[in-house]
């Protein structure tokens, strides 16, 4: 099993929108061969000293796959290329933390 984390920043204002079209992506997600969660997250203000200042447009990806080709074949599925070209103007950029059980 492996976990990705994965950090998507928005441009400003953009991640309700955002939220929208990755919550329609969910159901064929979980659907995949291999996937055992799929989920979107928000900084929650929690007032904890080690927590950096929330991040308005900035959202997190929770993910578990069964194995690491799993993910790489979530990746390119037809269903991830068309969410991708329906989100790219309201992304700056992603990035991947893909890690495995310690």
């Amino acid at each position: 099993m492996i976990h990705v984390i994965a950090t998507i920043e928005l441009n400003p204002g953009m991640r309700e929108a955002f939220l929208k079209e990755f919550h329609q992506l969910i159901p064929q997600v979980l659907a995949e061969d291999g996937c055992l969660e799929y989920r979107s997250a928000i900084d929650l203000a929690s007032g904890l000293a080690a927590q950096p200042p929330n991040r308005d447009d900035v959202v997190t990806v929770v993910e578990k796959w069964q194995s690491l080709d799993h993910l790489k074949s979530h990746l390119t599925a037809p269903h991830m290329k068309d969410y991708r070209e329906t989100v790219k103007s309201m992304v700056v950029g992603t990035k991947l933390s893909i890690l495995e059980p310690a």
